[in-house]
């Protein structure tokens, strides 16, 4: 079994994307002292620890990753003290505590980017970001045609000849990781939230931080032929010097803190990121970007648990997160269904089959949370919530949509706020309203309708968790012959987990059902669910 140092290798990560989960003060906003009142829910959903994403200053340019200070907490969602009571409470009830940090930009509200826009082109303040003189006579173009991952320029304009680079939002401007101050701020940051006790990091676009912006700068048609480790802002290689800088400070902890990478990259890079040297876990998004297929699912654990061994780590498995369209919505869709225009039509077309979805989403959950490695949980999902895909234009937050002039309708589908009850103004959330629309469906899914009702989605995480955490033993899996269309594996201790992908019935394991997803057809395994079975003792 795990050692207490090495608690994230098959923990249960609850995500909590703050503002939407929980909301003390009436405001729409979610804040720490909500988060705190529902400590009890994660207690008795039986999680391991929370991720917290962005809890800083910050004028939400982008949901809370234009950071303005990294070392503080936005008046609207509490105060530092507040954020010392809420991880008091979460250790007390045996829950620890991840936070999101970002590192590839700060806000352009930071004090040292207001200082570096006062300075001047040439200033020893420019070079703590990225700034470069603009091409044409007067520097009127931007320095190259690189587009940004929202949408528009990746360059933005500041009057004086000089842009400087946003890989994200114009308000996102990147750091210099060439520069000593921006490193030592970093580490300087990270001890500031490990001394408060927080547990470990968990690392956005962690792939960008190096860059290699010699003239002249590629074009963006040339990026695209660019070797591995050669890309000129993406997954370079030098990136994991900063990620060894930063393990000898995660190792002076007892336990060390632990980090895990959000890299988008190749499957065959993501082991320099989760190396122990390194990050120690890299985040695998593989089966969130699959299709529900048996074939698929299994090549994806196959390879990502050799990724893992070969990292020295333990792998993760993803269905949902604040920045994907919720895996119950997803899987009700046709497969390769356009994901984006699904939601530009408010989820009317293709129809979505929502019963069929929720069945094959409780499904795949099981089936994760069987996995060797580490599971994480996005806020919802244990409500079986679906993507709000109606949202009006005109409330609209993420700057995707405005970014993209409405060909891309964003990601506020999955941060609605959560509903906590089926009466209230806001479902629980809060005693006011809520930052976004809440669907009037949101009543039937609520926690305190589920709460204690059998077969519900919520009572099945709770005992999922539950019989995970007793049944847990050495990070191996193997693989058992089973007919095409479904997939089972055996784990220590005789704990069977098999998945029916396909369109008959098949019978079960031999042994005790433990867990199912769903209900049994005559005593066999239906469509689209997934058991666990105990050989006797």
């Amino acid at each position: 079994m795990t050692q207490p140092q090495d608690w994230w290798r098959q923990a249960v990560v609850y995500q909590v994307y703050p503002r939407s989960f929980a909301d003390s003060n009436g405001d729409g906003i979610g804040d720490l002292p909500g988060i705190t009142s529902r400590v009890p829910h994660l207690a008795a959903l039986g999680v391991d620890a929370v991720w917290l994403s962005p809890f800083y200053p910050s004028a939400l340019a982008d949901g809370g990753y234009d950071v303005d200070d990294h070392r503080d907490v936005d008046p609207r969602i509490g105060t530092l003290e507040q954020f010392d009571e809420m991880v008091a409470v979460l250790h007390a009830a045996g829950i620890k505590l991840v936070v999101d940090i970002v590192p590839n930009h700060s806000s352009n509200r930071h004090a040292w980017f207001q200082q570096a826009l006062a300075a001047g082109p040439g200033s020893p303040e420019r070079e703590r970001y990225v700034f470069r003189r603009g091409a044409g006579a007067d520097g009127e173009l931007p320095p190259s045609d690189w587009t940004a991952m929202f949408g528009g320029s990746a360059w933005e304009p500041v009057g004086d000849g000089e842009w400087y680079l946003h890989l994200f939002a114009p308000e996102q401007p990147d750091w210099n990781w060439n520069h000593p101050d921006v490193r030592e701020d970093h580490l300087r940051t990270l001890r500031f939230w490990a001394d408060r006790g927080v547990d470990g990091f968990r690392i956005d676009v962690a792939n960008s931080l190096a860059k290699d912006l010699t003239e002249p700068l590629p074009t963006e048609a040339e990026l695209a032929d660019l070797v591995d480790g050669a890309h000129r802002f993406f997954d370079r290689d030098e990136v994991h010097d900063v990620y060894v800088e930063w393990r000898k400070l995660f190792d002076e902890y007892d336990p060390p803190r632990t980090a895990v990478a959000e890299a988008w990259v190749p499957a065959h890079r993501r082991a320099r990121y989760a190396s122990p040297e390194g990050l120690g876990q890299a985040f695998n998004f593989d089966l969130l970007q699959a299709d529900f297929d048996a074939t698929a699912f299994r090549r994806i654990v196959t390879e990502n648990l050799a990724f893992a061994r070969e990292a020295g780590s333990s792998s993760t498995w993803v269905l949902s997160n604040h920045d994907v369209v919720r895996h119950t919505s997803r899987y009700a869709l046709p497969a390769g269904a356009d994901q984006n225009a699904w939601l530009l039509s408010n989820g009317e077309d293709p129809e979505p089959d929502t019963p069929g979805g929720l069945r094959r989403a409780r499904a795949a959950t099981a089936f994760t949370l069987a996995l060797p490695g580490s599971t994480y949980l996005y806020q919802g999902e244990e409500l079986g919530l679906a993507e709000v895909a109606d949202i009006p234009a005109a409330d609209l937050q993420d700057p995707t949509w405005l970014r993209s002039g409405g060909a891309e309708k964003g990601r506020d589908g999955c941060r609605v706020p959560l509903p906590w009850t089926a009466a209230g103004p806001s479902f629980g959330f809060g005693p006011g309203g809520a930052h976004l629309p809440q669907p009037s469906w949101f009543a039937d899914v609520a926690a305190d309708q589920q709460d204690g009702v059998e077969g519900s989605t919520l009572e099945l995480y709770r005992q999922a968790l539950a019989t995970r955490r007793r049944l847990q033993g050495a990070e191996e899996l193997q693989w058992l012959q089973t007919p095409a269309g479904v997939v089972a594996f055996t784990r220590p201790g005789g704990w069977t987990c098999l998945t029916n992908f396909g369109d008959e019935p098949v019978d079960l394991p031999a042994g005790r059902l433990v867990l199912t997803s769903g209900d049994l057809a005559d005593g066999r395994v239906p469509r689209d669910t997934t058991v666990w079975v105990v050989a006797p003792q």
